[in-house]
């Protein structure tokens, strides 16, 4: 689209607002500024709707903000910063891979990324995770795109046509901003929208599987190689159109020539070994990940030579199941990017019952608790709570785990610290002291990553007090 002399909207200056207007300022475009403190900018209710074209908003714009509300009444075009990015992308060629899901979006993106490079293409990892999207499509010389998508981004986002895309999982997550659960999953949905061959889904995740076999019209891919087609993943032995386990190798049924007599050996989870928990047990929402890149970078039409190197070498990211430090026996692990009850329950379900120290709270997001108290109460030998929204896991665990041992630490100075030092006089050799939060957390901190490193801090001043 030819964006000369439009008049654009830009709302929001964080990350990728300041992207969408270096982007659109060479292209002619007048540029109105929208933003609660940034300076420069116009507050929202001063915005004049008629005298813009169209409105480009950052992720952090609700639906039910004034501004969006009186967008939509105006019947103004909105855009995220996705849906701007595929307007301007400088090599229209180069085939987009898209992913979503509740968890796992930066594991699988990045490992994705891995793979594709492996495979020979100049490839990069983009979206909700490092370069913004709408600055890394400007280079031409990029042959594929491996693009995680949030649900803030999905939901102003129309007319993206990604060569496959993937849901991961569905889960209960920013109700706060979606209004309801049915709102995010259908925007979590909108990842399938306008794919060209291959919809990617969790077979043994009904939202998921829902998802991919609406956008998929029933029996295509059947035989025509040029149809859409739905590709499952599973921990199970795959069937025909997915990819799976069999005696822990992962196969598949979805992509090999032969897929329709016989299952295709790819790789053995002895390549992921180094990723196993201290019982030698690979989590299995590690496992999924990984077969949602492998499937990915299959439909790109990556070679299966070379996975496994891939895999043998792949690191997850900070603040994901990451080991601090041992001190006196007791594991300090920081997994601060599980903020959401989806993602805790995950990471509880690596250690042994009653084994885990478990520190959580902050911004709840809309969210409820009792369910992940239920599944992962076995698990916990306390809990030492913190943020905004502690106060509703504690009466999760009050009601799910009585007798459990539930500390809450007062808001303000050196928090981390006071927390893991609390976490630490209830742990005991053997158990670990585990930050998994189910919750967001800018309440008291700028981000998860900068939390997981507070965590990390207040851990290592305790080996040096140790070591002391």
């Amino acid at each position: 689209m030819n964006l000369a002399g439009q008049r654009i909207g830009v709302a929001g200056l964080g990350l990728s607002g300041r992207a969408a207007v270096a982007a659109l300022e060479p292209l002619g475009a007048t540029l109105t500024l929208i933003d609660d403190a940034a300076e420069g900018t116009l507050p929202p209710a001063s915005v004049d709707l008629s005298s813009l074209d169209r409105l480009v908003v950052s992720p952090g714009w609700a639906p039910g903000s004034p501004l969006l509300q009186a967008a939509r009444a105006a019947e103004l075009p909105v855009w995220s910063e996705v849906e701007l990015a595929w307007q301007l992308r400088a090599n229209p060629a180069a085939p987009w891979l898209t992913l979503t899901g509740t968890n796992g979006k930066t594991t699988t993106v990045e490992l994705l990324r891995d793979l594709l490079v492996a495979g020979g293409a100049r490839a990069v990892a983009v979206g909700n995770v490092g370069n913004p999207l709408v600055s890394a499509v400007l280079e031409a010389s990029t042959e594929v795109f491996a693009v995680e998508l949030s649900s803030f981004q999905l939901h102003y986002t129309t007319s993206v046509r990604p060569l496959a895309a993937a849901l991961l999982n569905v889960a209960a997550d920013h109700i706060d901003w979606h209004g309801s659960f049915e709102a995010y999953a259908a925007d979590k949905a909108r990842v399938f929208s306008g794919v060209e061959r291959f919809c990617v889904y969790n077979a043994a995740d009904p939202a998921a599987r829902a998802a991919a076999l609406a956008a998929v019209p029933p029996g295509a891919g059947g035989g025509d190689e040029a149809e859409p087609r739905a590709v499952g993943f599973t921990l199970a032995a795959p069937r025909l159109g997915e990819i799976g386990l069999v005696d822990r190798q992962i196969v598949d049924r979805a992509f090999g020539p032969e897929r329709w007599r016989q299952a295709r050996p790819l790789v053995s989870l002895d390549d992921l070994a180094h990723l196993a928990g201290p019982d030698g047990r690979l989590a299995p929402d590690l496992v999924a990940d990984v077969l949602a890149a492998i499937a990915l970078a299959l439909a790109y039409g990556t070679e299966v030579d070379g996975i496994g190197q891939t895999l043998r070498g792949f690191r997850p990211g900070a603040h994901r199941r990451e080991e601090i430090a041992e001190i006196s026996g007791v594991r300090f692990v920081d997994d601060s990017k599980a903020t959401n009850a989806h993602a805790a329950a995950a990471a509880l379900g690596c250690f042994p019952a009653g084994s885990v120290v478990w520190i959580a709270g902050g911004l709840a997001k809309g969210a409820r608790f009792e369910s992940l108290v239920a599944r992962r109460s076995d698990r916990l030998k306390a809990a030492v709570l913190i943020g905004l929204d502690h106060h509703e896991l504690t009466a999760a665990l009050a009601a799910g785990a009585p007798g459990l041992p539930v500390l809450e630490i007062a808001p303000g100075e050196n928090l981390m610290e006071r927390t893991v030092a609390a976490a630490a006089a209830l742990a005991e050799p053997g158990d670990t002291v585990l930050l998994a939060p189910a919750s967001a957390s800018m309440d008291q901190f700028d981000s998860y990553a900068e939390r997981g490193r507070a965590f990390a801090q207040a851990v290592e001043r305790l080996v040096s007090a140790d070591v002391a």
